[in-house]
């Protein structure tokens, strides 16, 4: 075998790579040492901007099959036929920390999955959660800001992360979820991913149906207390990525079930939530869960920067049979994610491996940017429509029309007979067990006992005790202890 040549980026042999050039034993370093300014160059540009948020994340590659017959919901062709199998690149993270943070905290987990459909990549970017803290997007950047470290302290600051809170009403059923036990996955195998938003699905006779996407985790659900999860990453801030990494190394191949919710369109009116509000779930007693295939991870990355940190996500990233609806926050996120990764990564981003579509090539009339490597070739336009051989249109919406006529304006939808910002919340809360109420609680206790005004902490008591009366005064009886003792 023979034994490789280091070179430089431009390919020529590097004759010494342990010394610098110098003019002379112990003289100056030489300004033409081209390997000495090239590898410091390129070093100090290692570093590209990390995300705002899931900045922390790990990935892995699978497939998916389809388990069960949905055709008569969906046209799309990877969801087709019973046994089809389609290929997927997934990225879990952690929303609010910093790339270097740590895995074993408490705060929701993005689960986004990238399927590379013959018709194009299908990106489906979730949480761990099937609702969220709020359902406008002109309110994300302040939230963020909330949970992210104070441009003073330097630290995420209970007083921030409650007081928006506070101000945010709506918050209070993710709150429930993010304070209960399943604040803390145990890994991202024992957890379920959920496509939070609604989607509407499109079957070949035209019938438009809104759907929510439910990944019931195959290895069960386990969760860290607080204790345990302040231990855990004490010991390995890269827990997750440990357990992942080494799952799959070994051959324990993590899956998950998917079901999804099927609410005829014609029925979005009438529900008694507001069917496209981000903080609402559908309850399973109304739209029960239909199984739709398994997902399967079975191998890991070669390349964590190349492959998960350059791996981009945009809800934008329809295929024929799937579509948006009108809840807002998915609105506001099909231009915001494609955005922050031509930002990231380029406006050519989408001619990365990972990012790149597989049984399809891309071709359109984007043209030259930041590393382009889809050459145009020689003599094809550059515009459209023309009257030469290039790419054209095809007339074929890839969903239909969106289905729905009373959620439309600028303001909220029309009265639905239960859509408040407590009610889904207090269901939530009177379904736990009296051990999961009472750790749930302490979680809300320990952080809102250290704000240091009162109105904020009234503020949000009084969520609580909208929820339900008893949530109220147990999580107010706790907090004035703490704040007492």
């Amino acid at each position: 075998m023979s034994k490789r040549v280091l070179t430089t980026e431009s390919g020529a042999p590097v004759a010494d790579n342990q010394n610098s050039a110098s003019a002379g034993v112990g003289g100056p370093l030489l300004l033409q040492d081209q390997h000495l300014l090239e590898k410091l160059a390129r070093f100090n540009r290692e570093r590209i901007p990390e995300r705002v948020v899931h900045a922390r994340g790990s990935g892995a590659y699978g497939h998916f099959t389809v388990t069960d017959d949905v055709s008569d919901l969906t046209s799309a062709a990877f969801l087709s036929t019973v046994g089809k199998r389609t290929e997927l690149f997934t990225r879990f993270s952690t929303v609010a920390d910093n790339l270097g943070g740590a895995d074993a905290v408490r705060d929701p987990r993005g689960f986004a999955v990238k399927f590379y459909t013959e018709e194009g990549n299908y990106d489906l970017v979730g949480n761990n959660t099937p609702v969220f803290f709020i359902k406008d997007p002109l309110k994300f950047p302040d939230f963020i800001h909330s949970q992210k470290r104070d441009p003073f302290t330097g630290k995420q600051e209970p007083d921030n992360v409650w007081d928006f809170w506070a101000h945010a009403p709506e918050a209070t059923h993710q709150v429930t979820w993010l304070m209960g036990d399943r604040g803390i996955p145990a890994s991202y195998r024992h957890m379920n991913g959920y496509g939070s938003h609604t989607y509407q699905w499109t079957n070949a006779a035209g019938d438009a149906f809104f759907v929510k996407y439910h990944f019931k985790t195959n290895q069960g659900i386990r969760s860290l207390s607080a204790e345990q999860g302040q231990e855990l990453a004490g010991k390995d801030a890269n827990s997750h990525q440990t357990d992942l990494l080494q799952a799959i190394e070994r051959g324990v191949y993590p899956s998950w079930t998917l079901y999804v919710q099927v609410m005829p369109a014609a029925e979005a009116d009438g529900y008694r939530f507001n069917p496209f509000d981000l903080t609402k779930v559908w309850p399973h007693a109304d739209y029960p869960l239909r199984r739709v295939g398994r997902l399967v991870l079975d191998r890991n990355p070669d390349n964590v920067f190349a492959e998960v940190e350059q791996a981009a996500f945009s809800p934008n990233n329809f295929v024929p049979g799937i579509g948006p609806s009108p809840d807002k926050m998915l609105q506001g996120r099909l231009f915001a994610y494609a955005d922050a990764h031509r930002y990231r990564l380029g406006v050519n981003h989408t001619q990365l491996a990972v990012n790149a579509p597989r049984a399809t090539t891309a071709d359109n009339y984007g043209r030259d940017g930041l590393m382009a490597a889809n050459a145009q070739p020689r003599g094809e336009k550059n515009y459209e429509p023309n009257s030469y051989s290039g790419p054209a249109e095809t007339g074929t919406p890839l969903s239909a029309p969106l289905a729905v006529h009373g959620h439309t304006g600028t303001h909220e939808a029309p009265a639905h007979s239960k859509d408040d910002h407590f009610f889904q919340a207090g269901e939530l809360y009177r379904l736990m067990s009296e051990e999961e109420r009472a750790r749930l609680v302490a979680n809300i206790a320990g952080g809102l006992s250290q704000v240091s005004r009162e109105d904020v902490i009234e503020k949000n008591l009084a969520h609580f005790h909208a929820a339900d009366p008893e949530y109220g005064k147990r999580v107010e009886a706790a907090v004035q202890a703490l704040r007492e003792g």
